[in-house]
């Protein structure tokens, strides 16, 4: 197994790191699928015990100038990596205002993904800093645990305001309960909720969708979440 890549473009390096920082804070360990054409950060938690599940989809063209991989073999042409989403995100922190970034699949005593990063120094010569990030081989027979979900077809379809707005309003209410209810009603109306003994409190936006709304046909939808899992979601708007 094989895999290279590097990052130049100073956008494409700034929103690799926010991917990386949105994912650490929903979960302590991710899975790392990486590819021909794409990179793919995953989650599987158990939704029904609390946790997040996820599939981040990254093509790999839009990110990368180099890209080399092989995987296990020509027919299962991918590599699995289970990691800390935290030393992702805390390596790829150093590399603002990078010049660039590499990436590799290297063996040092033990799988690692070794981060390198070219910063520019006050002298404008270049200085490499190096992050090795344990990583776990996944083996091939495990993978089918690791597939892209199937998301059924949605009855309702809700246009979030700014997602900055959300995180306020939810970090607000984190205070009073442990979940919050989103309730949409005909009038393209958003209420975000939370009800507690003796209190209760609820929030009223009204998001403006690109097109004409999408309305419940019954007029009324609503979900409730946990603060842990919605907080984590909106933590990179």
């Amino acid at each position: 197994m094989k895999f290279r890549a590097k990052i130049v473009d100073a956008a494409c390096l700034n929103h690799f790191t926010r991917v990386s920082a949105m994912i650490a804070k929903l979960a302590k360990t991710c899975t790392l699928r990486v590819s021909p054409q794409k990179l793919n950060f995953i989650l599987s938690d158990r939704v029904a015990s609390g946790g997040v599940s996820m599939w981040c989809e990254l093509e790999q063209e839009n990110f990368f100038r180099e890209f080399q991989m092989e995987g296990v073999s020509a027919e299962n042409n991918a590599i699995y990596l289970e990691l800390m989403s935290e030393n992702l995100s805390r390596a790829l922190k150093t590399a603002q205002n990078a010049r660039a970034l590499k990436v590799k699949l290297t063996n040092k005593h033990f799988p690692c993904l070794t981060v390198s990063i070219e910063l520019l120094s006050v002298s404008s010569s270049s200085r490499i800093v190096t992050h090795d990030i344990p990583v776990k081989v996944i083996p091939r027979k495990l993978w089918k645990d690791l597939q892209e979900p199937t998301v059924p077809v949605s009855d309702v379809s809700i246009y979030l305001p700014v997602l900055k707005t959300m995180k306020s309003i939810v970090e607000k209410m984190k205070n009073i309960s442990n979940h919050l209810t989103l309730s949409v009603i005909r009038l393209s109306i958003l209420i975000c909720s939370t009800k507690t003994f003796p209190c209760s409190t609820s929030s009223r936006l009204s998001p403006r969708p690109p097109r004409g709304p999408e309305r419940c046909p019954h007029g009324h939808a609503r979900r409730t979440f946990s603060f842990s899992s919605l907080r984590g979601i909106l933590a990179e708007d």
